[in-house]
């Protein structure tokens, strides 16, 4: 499938914008499968498509990321994480979609509100709620599934979860849940790859401008405060509830 001169321009700045902001909050695939849509590329193509592009967002992302001193130890994250992914992968094709979004587009909202209301959520470090183990298990499992599932706001549910469950604070949680991210990337496109076409030349050039705006957006989070992280957080998420009701609805 080729596309015109025009569309390849449009769709590499819209992945650098996405990446850029995907690197800080999560919720870059709001930003570039309806420009994959827009261009006339099917439903499936453009999803796997767009898991191509993001790989290389969240790969940058992590190498920014990587000499960090907020790194935590998530290696068993990772595995679970690459599990669940692989799963909710498969079972997109076998599970009603409009059952999983009204329960995703509920935990947004609530997630929206409960942020909002508390003006002091992921300043700092907070008391955490469940062991690590017990919690890379659970949401690794859970939001991996999510990621190869539907995937809008994987990351802002990674962040919120660290905030809420381990302590964190917006900017460490920001820092430490892009190795998850990939994951799930890498592993929903290996699969994506065995049961699908993907349109490379499209993938690689968003592909390079995921990695220009992911560089920025990584350093955007080492260098700024929570504030910032917060309010993106929550401009995200108010778009994801937005676009999920909308699919839901349509």
């Amino acid at each position: 499938m080729e596309l015109e001169l025009t569309y390849y321009v449009i769709l590499f700045f819209v992945a650098a914008f996405a990446g850029c902001v995907d690197a800080i909050v999560g919720g870059g695939g709001l930003i570039t499968i309806p420009a994959l849509f827009a261009c006339g590329i099917p439903p499936h193509l453009a999803l796997a498509t767009n898991k191509l592009q993001s790989t290389f967002g969240s790969l940058t992302a992590v190498l920014a990321y990587r000499k960090s001193m907020h790194i935590e130890k998530i290696a068993l994250g990772i595995v679970f994480t690459a599990i669940g992914a692989a799963i909710g992968t498969y079972a997109v094709l076998l599970i009603d979609q409009n059952a999983v979004k009204i329960i995703v587009l509920i935990c947004l909202i609530l997630i929206f509100l409960y942020t909002i209301f508390k003006p002091d959520l992921g300043h700092v470090y907070n008391k955490a709620k469940m062991s690590t183990t017990s919690f890379q298990i659970t949401f690794g499992l859970l939001l991996g599934f999510y990621d190869g599932f539907l995937g809008p706001g994987t990351g802002s549910f990674w962040i919120f979860t660290c905030v809420i469950f381990l302590g964190f604070s917006m900017k460490n949680a920001s820092i430490n849940t892009k190795i998850l991210n990939f994951t799930s990337n890498i592993v929903a496109l290996g699969v994506f790859l065995y049961s699908y076409e993907v349109l490379w030349k499209v993938g690689i050039l968003m592909g390079i401008g995921q990695i220009l705006g992911a560089f920025i957006g990584s350093k955007l989070v080492l260098k700024t405060q929570g504030t910032f992280i917060k309010k993106l957080f929550l401009t995200m998420v108010a778009l994801t509830i937005a676009k999920v009701a909308y699919d839901y609805l349509a």
